[in-house]
């Protein structure tokens, strides 16, 4: 059985503004994919949702039978697991996709981790805002430098290698 593990992040600068996803797959203790996706204006928690659509959605196109889910969001851990109801619309429609994704796999595991053991999916997720912040400071002639990631290289989770 083909088993990934999932750490996932949203970012929005501003509630609501400028958002972006983060994902790290990793099989085996070794990190497999990163995703980084700018994704609009929008709030964190849609942002925390989408994070986890994108990367059951490649957990699925790798042929995953099994997904670990690791998220530092509170609040989508605890309405994934149905300890919390959903009260606003948006997030319940995101809510159903990801039952409806979770329903493709044989195993599924979701933990709430601590911020700091998931440095890396925040990295990438804000990593996908400023990159687009740039882009739009330099289209439109602004100073985008203090938006620049520097070439900051985004690390594996603890104890995971990068393959």
């Amino acid at each position: 059985m083909k088993r990934l593990e999932l750490y996932i992040d949203g970012a929005s600068k501003g509630n609501p503004g400028p958002s972006g996803i983060g994902v790290i797959i990793c099989e085996n203790d070794n990190v497999i994919k990163n995703l980084s996706f700018y994704i609009g204006n929008t709030t964190n928690n849609i942002a925390e949702y989408m994070a986890l659509i994108y990367g059951l959605q490649e957990a699925l196109i790798n042929r995953a039978d099994a997904v670990k889910i690791n998220t530092d969001s509170q609040l989508l851990y605890k309405q994934i697991k149905k300890e919390y109801r959903i009260k606003d619309a948006k997030i319940f429609n995101l809510y159903q996709q990801v039952r409806h994704l979770l329903s493709a796999f044989k195993e599924f595991e979701i933990c709430h981790i601590p911020r700091k053991n998931n440095r890396g999916a925040d990295r990438l997720a804000s990593l996908a805002v400023k990159n687009k912040l740039t882009e739009f400071f330099d289209r439109t002639g602004g100073d985008g430098s203090s938006f620049l990631s520097k070439g900051r290289k985004v690390r594996a989770p603890e104890g995971k290698r990068n393959g």
